[in-house]
């Protein structure tokens, strides 16, 4: 299969064309794309999707937690599928490429495959997961990861999460059919949204997987007190304690190998008045890394720090844990398969971890999972200015086209074991955001 196929390519033309087009869904007067889940523009978007899908030749349905899933047939139409794809919907301001081009390259996998009157062993499924940028119920669901309360679900449109899935033909009543055991691998195709590949002048980046993330509200209390009167000497003030803090949270990221990240991205100051010592200031750590032993030495020599700056700040700390989601790591198999492929096509690459999350860090629950990266411009997402340029989408959607080819060979034998068994998810409420907590959901073929 490999040999006959390894000249396969996209039509580049094509594929770009199509994000062309589908960006001209929910583009604002300043070139912002707004295209919230469950909106009119995310309904619009999901026809055209499902009209290609079908023109391609694939079977469409749309399962209970909205997913729209194209699938084309393989020769042994009972294995297990290979799936890849991602979502449509963006955030307030997006742009062009995120989540897009990953739909949009795997329906144009299997336009190729069918114009050259090619089926493989497996099935192919090209998924569009339902509101990745939001609550992740999609994928979530997919997962069997799916909480069944809807008050847990804040849609960014703000209807009921029942009333969402309804609009998009799913079915609140019937969540838990989402859930999959039947997928042989999960690969998506996504551009960075950071600067690594830019800056390492790479064309294509190996994921090593999704990082964990380890999420916590502080509480530090001292004392308010009149800003002219109280000498620097006799202060209890919070927020020099949260300053500290902050600082110790940037060295201790700095000092460690694997180069995780660490941040405080919220700050609470209370009274919040010019001429007041700061008395209590209520601050956020995020922590991610794709080591859970990692994470979990950062927390503990933070705690450590905590102990400290309180000494000698005169203030208390409380450390509260919001969110844990657990690193989701990519195949090891997938992952030599991509750079194999890069070599072979004399794609410059390199690995490295995401650091956002994907759709397909919930597939690394239920099965084998891989992803490729391409170039952000600037390192910019989110934005109408992202930019990824259409040499950069093609050559992502061909290193994604041979490993679908050769991941249908590897996984005719009786599938290996998933390399990340332990990444399991926990996950709870957020107090900064509305994400609900996870369970697991399927969905029948």
């Amino acid at each position: 299969m490999v040999n006959a196929t390894s000249q396969l390519q996209v039509n580049g033309d094509r594929l770009n064309e199509s994000i062309d087009r589908l960006a001209k869904i929910g583009r604002q007067p300043n070139g912002d794309i707004c295209r919230l889940a469950f909106t009119n523009e995310d309904l619009q978007a999901r026809y055209r999707v499902q009209q290609w899908m079908t023109d391609a030749g694939m079977t469409v349905r749309i399962d209970a937690a909205g997913n729209l899933i194209g699938r084309y047939a393989g020769m042994n139409d009972a294995a297990p599928a290979l799936a890849t794809g991602s979502h449509i919907d963006t955030v307030p301001s997006g742009g062009c490429y995120d989540g897009t081009l990953g739909v949009l390259a795997g329906i144009e996998i299997v336009r190729v495959l069918r114009e050259n009157q090619m089926r493989l062993h497996h099935p192919i499924e090209v998924i569009v997961f339902t509101d990745e940028e939001s609550t992740m119920i999609g994928s979530r669901a997919m997962a069997g990861k799916a909480v069944l309360s809807p008050e847990s679900y804040q849609t960014a449109t703000g209807i009921s999460i029942q009333e969402a899935l309804e609009a998009i033909g799913g079915n609140w009543d019937q969540l838990t059919q989402a859930k999959r055991s039947d997928l042989a691998a999960f690969v998506e195709l996504h551009v960075e949204q950071g600067a690594v590949l830019e800056r390492s002048h790479k064309e294509i980046g190996v994921v090593q997987g999704v990082v964990g993330m380890h999420r916590y509200k502080v509480i530090i209390t001292g004392q308010p007190n009149h800003a002219g009167t109280t000498p620097m000497n006799m202060r209890q003030d919070a927020l020099i304690a949260a300053a500290h803090l902050t600082l110790a949270v940037q060295r201790i990221a700095l000092a460690m190998p694997s180069q995780p990240v660490g941040t405080v991205g919220y700050l609470k100051v209370e009274p919040n008045a010019v001429n007041i010592v700061p008395g209590r200031v209520e601050l956020s750590i995020d922590l991610r890394d794709l080591s859970s032993e990692v994470l979990e030495t950062m927390m503990s020599q933070i705690r450590q720090e905590m102990e400290t700056i309180a000494a000698q700040t005169d203030t208390q700390m409380e450390i509260e844990p919001i969110l844990e989601v657990e690193p989701a790591l990519a195949s090891d198999a997938i992952q030599q398969t991509i750079a194999q492929i890069c070599e072979e096509m004399n794609l410059s690459y390199c690995s490295l971890p995401s650091r956002a999350g994907h759709d397909a860090m919930k597939m690394a629950r239920i099965t084998n999972m891989g992803m490729i990266f391409v170039p952000s411009q600037e390192g910019v997402s989110h934005s109408g200015t992202e930019y990824t340029s259409p040499e950069q989408c093609v050559a992502g959607a061909n290193v994604l086209l041979q490993a679908l080819l050769r991941l249908d060979d590897f996984y005719r034998s009786p599938l290996p074991e998933r390399s990340s068994p332990k990444a399991t998810n926990r996950e709870t409420k957020d107090f900064f955001e509305t994400v609900p907590a996870v369970s697991r959901n399927t969905l029948s073929p």
